[in-house]
This record gives C-alpha cells, structure tokens and sequence, in this order.
C-alpha cells in the first residue's frame, strides 16, 4: 500500500463550516441566538404570552424533531450544538403571533426531517432548512401565515395592515405617509420578532462585531435591494415604492443577517459572497414586485441558495502569466 495512502486513509471530512478561527460550531450556534435575544424581549413585550407561546413551542418542536429524528435516523444526538434552538427561534420569528401551535409544529419538523437531516444533517443542507419550512407552510396553510391577519387581535398604536400588502394592493401613493423611522424602531406587523428591525440590525452588527458571519453578505444583500428598487423607483415613482421602504420594511434586515448568511447554504469565497448577497437583495425587490407574493425575501434566498454551489467556484485569477515554451 503506497505512503501517501496509508497516511490519509483514516481523514474524516467533518461539515461546513470547514474554514474557522478557532471557534466551535456550537460557540457561533449560540452567539446568533444571543444576537437574537433583544427581539425575543421586544416581541414578548409587543405580543405578550402569544409571543412567548410562538417562542416556546417553535424552539420545543425543533429540538424535539432533531432528537426523534436522529435517534430514528441512528444518528448520533446533538441537539446540545444549538442549530435546533436556532432554527426554533429564527421559525418562531417569521411566523406571525397567532399562529396555532400545531402549525408550528409541523412547519419545525418539515424544517428538520427535509431541509436538515435528509440532506445529510448538519452542514449538507443546500437550503435554508427554516425557509423551507416556512415556504411549506405558506403554500398550505397560507391565512395561518398572513401577517395582516395574524395581528388584527391586538391593540397596537399603528396600522395592523402589512405594509407590503398594502404596497401590493393600493400602490406607492398608499404607503407614502408612513413613517420610516417608526417602521425601523419595530412599529409594523410582520412576523413575531423579525419586524423589530432596527433590534435585527443590531444582532446583525454584533455577528460581524463577534466575527461569527462576513459582512460581505449582508451588506451587498442591502445593497442589492436599493439599487434594485432605485432602478423601479426611479421609472415610475407613482407606481413603486423608494428604496429605504423596501429595506425597512418587511423580512429584509432579518433575511440579509441571520437567514443569507447560513455557513451551509451560502458562499466562503469572498467574491461569492458579495455576488451571492447583491442577488438575494436583487430577487428580494422582484419577487415583491413582479410576483402575487410580497413576501420576496424568503424566495429570494431560497432560489440564490440554489446558485451559491457555482458562486463558489468563483476563483482568483492565479498570479503571473502563462509563458508559451521557446
């Protein structure tokens, strides 16, 4: 048996993440979930015990579908590693408040029998395992997932009327008087902490602050969403919103922070990343334009999650030049 043999014969290929600065996975697991802390306080404030409820049954279902499923699968548990904590958390987060919790439990075990574990588990899933469950959801059980319909029960000092929706229906002129800087600090309906926008960018920050995600994607992801909706906006600012609407309103902080920068289903090559996130923002402001659904930013990444495997052949050119032989 050759040397070179002998010696590799034993490697073990582990999942993604496979580039690290010494940080475990479930050290980054955990600091996302941290990151997401202010918004769980700001929804159960906004929401109450509905909010808490959403919470609490999400992050139950996910952990106990990863443990079935993997005792079921003769896997090894590792639900201590903090990927069905967070995939609980950020599922509670996009679902609206009123949700029932048998929803919640379906669209969390869809998200981890599909999305993670018949892809292989941790760090072989092509999608987003979340926005999997989600997108399953909606086209079943699409009033369940309406957000002007899962806020209209509660007492709130503005419109319970998704701003997307009202965009969709009554054009740019209808949306015109609303109050961007009230939209940023969380008053708008949408999902049960991911309309907390300006607590998502600050979880955001913390990530890159912590070194957990790049802010490659993240950044070219917003970046994509205002030249996109500029290039609209700019043609018929009658008909489409402006570019800062489509960025504070909506899913985008959350989809361009927690959701685009999932090490399994997105670019590690830095030029992939840029090209990656600016077609998720791209997608986002057309798939809330062109389609019947506002909801862009979970299709958006769902359809670049597809591409991100050819981004990442992406490459540098190699320095010097090529010589022809005398």
């Amino acid at each position: 048996m050759p040397s070179s043999e002998i010696k590799y014969r034993n490697l073990v290929i582990s999942s993604a993440p496979h580039i690290h600065e010494g940080r475990s996975y479930s050290g980054a697991m955990y600091t996302f979930i941290i990151a997401l802390l202010p918004a769980v306080i700001f929804a159960i404030s906004r929401y109450g015990m509905d909010a808490a409820r959403v919470i609490a049954v999400s992050i139950a279902s996910a952990m106990a579908s990863e443990y079935i499923i993997q005792k079921l699968f003769r896997k090894p548990v590792a639900i201590n590693d903090g990927n069905a904590l967070l995939m609980g958390l950020l599922m509670a987060f996009i679902l609206p408040p009123s949700v029932p919790w048998w929803l919640i439990v379906v669209g969390c075990f869809f998200s981890i029998l599909v999305g993670k574990q018949i892809f292989g588990g941790r760090g072989g899933n092509t999608f987003h395992p979340v926005l999997l469950g989600w997108v399953t959801l909606r086209f079943s059980w699409a009033d369940y997932i309406n957000y002007s319909y899962g806020a209209i029960n509660y007492t709130l000092n503005f419109s319970v009327e998704y701003p997307l929706h009202v965009l969709k229906k009554s054009g740019a002129a209808a949306v015109s008087g609303l109050n961007y800087l009230d939209l940023f600090l969380g008053n708008q309906v949408g999902g049960t902490g991911a309309s907390a926008v300006l607590l998502i960018l600050i979880g955001g920050l913390f990530l890159i602050a912590r070194g957990v995600i790049s802010w490659r994607i993240p950044f070219s992801y917003l970046a994509g969403v205002a030249a996109t909706a500029s290039v609209f906006w700019l043609a018929d600012s009658a008909k489409y919103a402006d570019p800062l609407f489509h960025i504070v309103v909506g899913n985008v902080m959350i989809g361009a922070f927690f959701f685009a920068t999932d090490y399994s289903s997105s670019p590690a090559n830095k030029t992939a990343m840029l090209i990656f996130g600016f077609g998720c923002g791209l997608f986002t402001v057309l798939f809330r334009i062109l389609s019947n659904n506002p909801n862009g930013v979970f299709f958006a990444i769902l359809f670049m999650n597809i591409l991100f495997p050819l981004l990442d052949k992406i490459r540098p050119a190699v320095p010097g030049k090529v010589m022809k032989e005398a």
